[in-house]
């Protein structure tokens, strides 16, 4: 039997909602323990195909009792796209624009999807309603902030009697926000703070005030739960930052890796946080690139870990990955080509058997625009799925 034969053969074509929601279902069912996060991919961002199949999935997943969406897009700025989705009065051009870092409200797919759930929650009680969330670190393509607000939030919400010593400070060593958010210090060591006396001192009141809410949380948690999770949020963020900043004054060989590997930290985190919230309502649906997602690759170097790979030791089965491709001139002789020629329209295929059939010399499809990152033959075993959307132009949509 040819490799094409036999990936047909393993293929669950989705041609229909009915059949994409037998494939999800029957992948489900498969897990010993159900999946508390199911985390789907993109091989990158822009392209239409894959948010407008992430929409259709949580559709689906939403009927199988799923109470959440994740996205790639900034944690607190998520809070304005949630708010608007549980009813509130603001203009859905401006919730797009400022509900969403990286541009992503330009995204297509993401207004059909903040329009879909708005309309989906109307008259449903909180705990039926499906919540919008972020799990990105608050950083951009050419910097991040510095922690005074974060750091700010945790300290005023503290009681007086509550607050370190060490914070007494505070406003002295933050100096000027444009210390923080010099681009050129994402290219150049020699320019960042991150490594200055107060920086330092930062990291050490960051940790002060983190303990302190963590002492006192029987207390503060019970007078008011959603004031002690935010206050919670912004201590681990302002620790996140102050780490990332201090990779920025880093002159090591592979500063980039290492910045990453901050951020994927940050971004595990938040997951696993919006895991405990939602531990009482039901499963959360995350989407993201499938660099974040990846559960861990497959041999070779110690490397540093994708926020799934991070997510997945505390979840363990309970943490589910597909990861998504497309190359609409995918060539012969590579895992794009392979799945291409079994694929009518879109079409699932469970790794281990994916695996199983693929002869040893598969190569690996070029990148279609720049930023995709075809999936690699060596890495499937980070995922418990493929799909391949074969009817895709590859075109991006300009978002930034």
């Amino acid at each position: 039997m040819s490799t094409a034969a036999s990936l047909r053969g393993i293929g669950h074509q989705l041609d229909d909602p009915a059949s994409l929601g037998q494939a999800l279902d029957e992948l489900l069912a498969a897990h010993t323990e159900p999946p508390t996060l199911l985390a789907l991919g993109e091989p990158t961002h822009g392209i239409e195909a894959f948010p407008l199949l992430r929409n259709e999935i949580l559709t689906h997943l939403v009927e199988r009792g799923y109470r959440s969406i994740v996205l790639e897009t900034d944690f607190f700025a998520a809070s304005v796209v949630d708010d608007y989705v549980d009813g509130s009065t603001a203009e859905i051009d401006e919730v797009l624009a400022t509900g969403f870092s990286h541009g992503f409200g330009a995204v297509p797919g993401n207004r059909e999807l903040v329009e879909w759930l708005r309309t989906h929650n109307a008259g449903r009680t909180p705990s039926d309603r499906v919540r919008f969330y972020g799990f990105e670190a608050p950083v951009e393509y050419a910097g991040a902030p510095g922690p005074r607000h974060a750091l700010s939030s945790v300290n005023d919400y503290l009681p007086a009697a509550l607050r370190p010593e060490s914070a007494r400070d505070l406003d002295t060593l933050f100096g000027q926000d444009t210390d923080w958010s010099n681009p050129a210090a994402m290219f150049d060591p020699a320019v960042s703070i991150g490594n200055s006396d107060r920086a330092r001192a930062l990291r050490i009141i960051a940790d002060d005030l983190a303990s302190a809410l963590r002492r006192a949380a029987p207390d503060l948690h019970a007078a008011d739960p959603t004031g002690y999770a935010s206050a919670v949020a912004h201590a681990r963020t302002a620790q996140g930052l102050l780490r990332y900043h201090a990779a920025m004054a880093s002159p090591v060989p592979d500063r980039i890796a290492l910045l990453l590997s901050v951020r994927a930290e940050m971004m595990a985190e938040n997951l696993l946080a919006i895991v405990a919230q939602e531990q009482q309502r039901g499963p959360s649906l995350v989407f993201a690139h499938n660099a974040h997602l990846q559960r861990a690759h497959d041999e070779g170097e110690v490397s540093w870990g994708s926020a799934g790979a991070l997510v997945r030791l505390t979840l363990g089965e309970r943490y589910a990955f597909l990861a998504t491709d497309a190359n609409p001139d995918s060539a012969p002789g590579t895992l794009q080509g392979m799945l291409a020629e079994a694929t009518t329209r879109r079409a699932l295929f469970p790794t281990p058997a994916l695996r199983a059939a693929l002869p040893p010399s598969i190569g690996t499809g070029k990148p279609i625009v720049p930023g995709h990152i075809p999936l690699n033959p060596a890495e499937l075993g980070g995922a418990d799925a493929v799909i391949f959307i074969a009817d895709t132009d590859g075109k991006r949509y300009q978002y930034w």
